[in-house]
This record gives C-alpha cells, sequence and structure tokens, in this order.
C-alpha cells in the first residue's frame, strides 16, 4: 500500500522565496531613507533650540541678537546651548564640547557661522543675488540664496526672515535674523523670530 504524502511544490517554495527577498529588499532600500529623515528630525529640532536660545539672549541683552556684534557672539553657545562647549577655531565657528547636546545625530560637532546681513555683505556659502535673476555682486540688496553642501553648520543671517527655500528676504531691522542648516540630501530648513 502506498501512501501519498502532500508536501510543497518547487513553485509554491519559489513563490514564497520571491516574496520573502521583496520585503527584505523593500526594508533594505527604506531603511537608509528612514534612518536619514530621522537625523535630518533631529536637526530641525537643534534649529529650533538655536532659535529659542538666540530669542533668550536677545531678552536677557536688551534686545541685541547674538549676531549684531558682526560675528557669532563666542559666548553665546556655551551660555546658552551647551555650557561644556568651548570655542576652538572663531575662523570656522567651530565648538569642541565635552557633552552631547551641541552635537550632529552623526556625532559630528556642530559649526555656527554669522553669514551676513541681509542689505549688506553676505559670505559663508552664500550666493549673492540684487536682481532676482542671478548672481551679481557682493552687495546684497534684498535676498540672499543659499548655496551650501551638508557640512554641519548652522548659518545666522540678520536683517532677515525665511522666504522661500534657500533664501533670506530682507526683514525691517537688525533685531530680526533667520538661521539657516543645511540637511542631509541638500534640502534646507530655516528658521527667524518672527
Amino acid at each position: 500500500m502506498t501512501k501519498n504524502k502532500k508536501g510543497f511544490t518547487i513553485i509554491e517554495v519559489v513563490l514564497v522565496l520571491a516574496i520573502a527577498g521583496l520585503i527584505f529588499l523593500m526594508v533594505f532600500i527604506a531603511l537608509p531613507a528612514l534612518q536619514r529623515s530621522q537625523r535630518n528630525t533631529q536637526r530641525e529640532d537643534d534649529l529650533s533650540r538655536i532659535l529659542t536660545a538666540a530669542n533668550d539672549y536677545q531678552t536677557n541683552n536688551n534686545g541685541k541678537s547674538p549676531w549684531d556684534s558682526g560675528e557669532t557672539n563666542k559666548n553665546f553657545v556655551k551660555r546658552y546651548i551647551d555650557s561644556t562647549c568651548k570655542l576652538t577655531n572663531s575662523s570656522t565657528g567651530t565648538y569642541t564640547c565635552d557633552g552631547d547636546q551641541f552635537r550632529d545625530p552623526d556625532g559630528t560637532e556642530y559649526k555656527m557661522l554669522y553669514s551676513g546681513k541681509v542689505g549688506g555683505t553676505v559670505n559663508n556659502g552664500f550666493k549673492f543675488d540684487t536682481t532676482g535673476e542671478g548672481e551679481s555682486s557682493q552687495e546684497n540688496k534684498g535676498l540672499a540664496v543659499l548655496s551650501a553642501e551638508f557640512d554641519h553648520t548652522f548659518r545666522a543671517v540678520t536683517n532677515a526672515s525665511c522666504g522661500d527655500e534657500g533664501q533670506a528676504v530682507q526683514g525691517t531691522g537688525n533685531r530680526q535674523y533667520a538661521v539657516y542648516y543645511v540637511l542631509e540630501g541638500n534640502s534646507i530648513s530655516c528658521n527667524d523670530n518672527h
């Protein structure tokens, strides 16, 4: 007497393996994008924290912004963002922090640069556009177009507010400022004090 044993056919096994492979492929593709998105969300939170610290600075210093002196206030990061930080290179705005409060999610220390005044000279990663039609001169009459790569640097612009993506539009005074950060993937996050 012969018994018929039931089992999986080769087609069923191949189909199950193909579906499992497709699921692994989708996870493999989606995971890096998800991780990048999480890091960028943390960077945007850090940008908001810098704006809050700058507003606190203004409250404690008779309305002056940390950038009124023409450069990032040397004590601003240490006193208002991370007390463990020390300015180690004033030309690049690099801080060394013993803690992890002022670090990028990938572990790199943040830099903070004053990039100029809209209506005046703008530098440190900005192109200059006085006509709205392209790069024209160092004297910026109305907007600054950010043209930087992802480099762990917050850039502050005075007399400015956030305009369209990649632009700081002219504000109504030096007490207005915008702070930019070029995110991973080279999109731009901006926050201002309006």
